[in-house]
């Protein structure tokens, strides 16, 4: 039987099995615009009441996806690797290359024969439909049929630029990577639109199996290249594939700075009843929260000698009650970066010493100038006895109201208390 026979023997076979079944008949299919709708990053990105970006969290730790990569964004070099490694034909095939479906045939009539004929658009099919995916058994005759009817229908509705688009964005690439952006960030540091010839070929060959190791990615990557013609890059690109994937995958697909991770929890926290939005907008101000961070990261490194070792701010809009800046820590300079000191559960401590004055002051106690002794006491108390001491375990003697507060000074603030209860 000739080639051309047996591609017209299989498309009567698909148009029987067709009418046999379920799998051809007429199926909602999703248009491009849709999908794309539809599609979120695996992050949130939160910006500032001016529209900046000031922390990108991951909300979604089933996959790690970037945001939706539109084809012009997606390098020329990657987009024809791509092709040149899944789907030869892509551009002049209908959905389902009968050359290659009949060249499997073939290849599986013989013993050995291992040639697959899976379109991108069947790919595509698979992608967004579930029950058409390929499962750890392979797919049975039939879920082929319906898988190839639903590509036949995808090139009817879509063009060829916005299938290849999103295949592109949903498809696996090595671990957690999915789409084009989240690989090409994470794998090579840079985005789509920058990828070479050599790391589009090493993207190209984790598709047909996204966790092989190194040195079979970079053996593909080189029959990606001589498919291209370029068989001279194969030694750069098969050294670059065991550079790139002898360690894990970047966790984070995002270089751009991170200002609020604190604040970012508790507003995503507040949102959790609904699915985490791609985008959301916040109160805070990037410039004023960059400058809190950096006053008292300041402030942690001129007291590091005092035994000072992390702390926290929080500005608002006294007008509105919005919170302009959340610093929870000292960042690098803390040895607890992630836990939000905002937040967290403490003694009230000092933070009582204005209102005790202002009580004092009030009352006609004392004023800012009055004089308390900072000395040894001792206070009866009904748990024991209260023997109060400053951080320091020194004691400054005779100091005015303002020296003490401004000191945080625990012996005179416990005499005012005593003073005006």
């Amino acid at each position: 039987m000739t080639a051309r026979a047996l591609r017209t023997g299989l498309r009567a076979t698909l148009a029987a099995a067709c009418l046999a079944a379920p799998a051809c008949a007429p199926a909602a299919t999703p248009s491009f615009e849709q999908v794309r709708a539809a599609y979120r990053s695996s992050d949130t990105l939160l910006l500032d009441r001016h529209g900046q970006p000031v922390q990108t969290v991951r909300t979604d730790l089933r996959a790690r996806r970037g945001a939706w990569v539109g084809l012009a964004q997606v390098s020329p070099a990657l987009q024809a690797a791509a092709i040149a490694s899944e789907d030869q034909r892509f551009l002049q095939h209908a959905g389902v290359d009968w050359a290659a479906v009949a060249g499997a045939a073939i290849g599986r009539a013989h013993a050995g024969g291992t040639r697959g004929a899976s379109t991108i658009t069947m790919q595509l099919a698979g992608l967004l439909d579930p029950d058409l995916a390929l499962t750890k058994g392979g797919r049975s005759v039939g879920t082929k049929i319906e898988q190839a009817a639903a590509a036949l229908r995808l090139e009817r509705s879509w063009s060829k630029d916005q299938i290849l688009e999103a295949w592109l964005n949903l498809v696996p690439f090595r671990g957690e990577q999915v789409g084009v952006g989240a690989m090409s960030r994470s794998l090579f540091q840079k985005a789509p639109s920058g990828l070479n010839a050599e790391e589009s070929a090493i993207a190209a060959a984790l598709l047909r199996a996204p966790n092989a190791p190194p040195a079979v990615v970079g053996r593909r990557a080189c029959g990606v290249l001589k498919a291209q013609g370029r068989a001279d890059a194969c030694a750069t690109a098969q050294g670059f594939a065991e550079l790139v994937l002898a360690e894990p995958a970047s966790a984070s697909a995002d270089a751009a700075e991170q200002l609020a991770p604190h604040f970012a929890r508790q507003v995503l926290k507040a949102a959790s009843k609904t699915a985490p939005p791609a985008v959301l907008r916040t109160t805070l101000d990037a410039g004023t929260q960059r400058r809190a961070r950096d006053v008292l990261r300041q402030q942690l490194a001129e007291l590091r000698d005092r035994d000072v070792e992390d702390g926290a701010g929080v500005v608002l809009d006294n007008a509105s009650g919005d919170v302009l800046a959340w610093v929870g820590s000292g960042g690098g300079l803390s040895q607890a970066a992630a836990v939000d000191a905002v937040v967290a559960p403490r003694q009230a401590g000092s933070t009582l010493k204005p209102f005790l004055y202002e009580q004092a002051i009030e009352q006609r106690w004392l004023t800012a100038a009055s004089v308390l002794d900072d000395a040894p006491t001792r206070l009866h108390t009904p748990s024991g006895l209260y023997i109060p001491q400053d951080y320091d375990h020194d004691f400054k003697g005779l100091v005015t109201v303002r020296t003490a507060l401004g000191s945080s000074l625990n012996v005179p603030a416990v005499r005012t208390a005593v003073m005006v209860s």
